[in-house]
């Protein structure tokens, strides 16, 4: 299972599009409220969300989690305390780690980056702490994965397929995806 967390002004394209691709590869993704059942994005559209912060269950059945960018959705993901918890469980027991956009600053923020290569949104590179800043749109060091934008998301969902269901299974995807490659 992957957590998606969703806080009021969420990028909504960083998080739709990473989690609609991680459903078509067969993955159990869960979007979760930080706010209630419902969040909007930073561009008004809102979603309903699967559960709230305080339905997380935090076990061996959680595969990732994922926290999209945009503003104010970061700075309310970052002072969300079930955030922080879901953050220190995946940590601790190894489990995938994928912030985009501005999103990684929170796991700079927490030490997480420290000797680890990642990138974020032009702008943020002096809150990605101890990070070397990646030259990649999509970047994956250990059991952290971090990208660099909305133009990214299809990518990182792609990525985040690669990881949990195999290079095969995420060229399949890529395939029926018709990505443009100009």
């Amino acid at each position: 299972m992957v957590y998606f967390f969703l806080a009021d002004g969420f990028e909504e394209v960083e998080a739709l599009a990473p989690a609609d691709i991680l459903r078509r590869a067969g993955v159990d993704v869960r979007l979760v409220g930080v706010n209630g059942d419902f969040a909007t994005g930073s561009h008004s559209v809102s979603v309903a969300c699967d559960l709230q912060c305080r339905d997380l269950v935090l076990d061996d059945s959680v595969e990732a989690i994922f926290l999209p960018g945009g503003m104010p959705g970061t700075l309310n993901l970052e002072k969300s305390p079930a955030v922080q918890k879901a953050i220190d469980f995946a940590a601790e027991k190894g489990k995938l780690i994928c912030a985009i956009c501005a999103a990684p600053s929170i796991l700079g923020h927490k030490g997480l980056l420290k000797d680890k290569e990642a990138i974020c949104f032009p702008g943020f590179e002096s809150e990605l702490d101890g990070a070397r800043i990646s030259e990649s749109f999509v970047c994956r060091d250990g059991n952290i994965v971090t990208a660099k934008g909305m133009g990214s998301a299809v990518e990182m969902g792609l990525k985040i397929t690669e990881i949990l269901k195999g290079s095969e299974a995420a060229d399949k995807l890529r395939g029926s995806l018709q990505i443009y490659r100009g």
